[in-house]
């Protein structure tokens, strides 16, 4: 029988987008859509709620890796290990770490330094001998580092090559803000599936709105056949007024609040 997992990344402290993110799914939760929910990381920076956010998803008992962004400020330090297209971009982004580092709690910083890098979980049909389990792997930049951009336009063969040496037959990832889906045939007969979840808090796509990945895994079906994974990419509207006009009162950059309203 089907499963279907919801897969959040990059709130990156915005409340207001994970609370609605949260409402969404416990109304899927309640219908019995979904089975369970993980978070691919990057729970604070950029903008003003980081130990709420990481107070609600611990307190939701999600399982969470570290972004990031949660490395650097669990173990205060000045690098978040992000890249910045502009010296003005790596200035805000200076702002941003330090603000951060200054806002969380012992608590939050200890829960953040707490965190994982990788969650496998083997997906399997009980007392099915002939239906082959499906090896998940979720990461918040790659199997490598933490802080690599796996984006679209990256070769296929590179993606393959990624997953065969992690043993993943589906990969997760983060870290990008930019929501795709790639099923990829290999050598050995199968189709691979790589998922970039997009972001709860700090979309770059051009949609503001908060997003989220429901992952629907099949293992009755051959790895040959590439339905036994699909993911659908759901958006969910919040208030981003809200979020940004919180930043613009904040000592953070007001460039972050026009990046929140331009999806940028």
């Amino acid at each position: 029988m089907p499963a279907t997992l919801a897969i959040l990344s990059d709130i990156h402290a915005n409340l207001p987008a994970l609370e609605a993110v949260l409402a969404d799914l416990d109304a899927r939760l309640e219908r019995g859509e979904v089975d369970a929910v993980y978070c691919l990381g990057d729970l604070v920076g950029y903008a003003t709620w980081p130990n709420e956010v990481a107070a609600l998803i611990r307190g939701r008992g999600i399982p969470t890796l570290a972004g990031n962004y949660d490395e650097g400020v669990g173990l205060n330090s000045d690098d978040c290990g992000c890249a910045y297209p502009t010296p003005d971009d790596e200035a805000r982004g200076a702002e941003s770490i330090a603000w951060t580092n200054g806002a969380v709690t012992a608590e939050t910083r200890r829960y953040l330094r707490s965190l994982p890098r990788h969650l496998r979980v083997t997906f399997e049909v009980p007392r099915r001998k002939d239906a082959e389990a499906i090896e998940i792997l979720m990461v918040h930049g790659s199997p490598r580092r933490v802080n690599e951009y796996l984006f679209e336009d990256r070769p296929d063969a590179s993606f393959v090559r990624m997953m065969e040496a992690a043993g993943a037959d589906v990969m997760l990832f983060g870290h990008t803000h930019k929501p795709f889906h790639k099923a990829l045939p290999s050598g050995d007969g199968r189709v691979r599936h790589a998922v970039n979840t997009g972001s709860v808090g700090k979309p770059k796509d051009g949609d503001p709105r908060a997003g989220y990945v429901l992952l629907t895994l099949d293992a009755e079906r051959g790895k040959d056949d590439p339905g036994y994974c699909a993911a659908r990419h759901v958006r969910v509207a919040y208030d981003v007024e809200a979020a940004a006009r919180a930043v613009e009162a904040s000592p953070l950059p007001d460039a972050f609040a026009a990046m929140l309203r331009e999806a940028r």
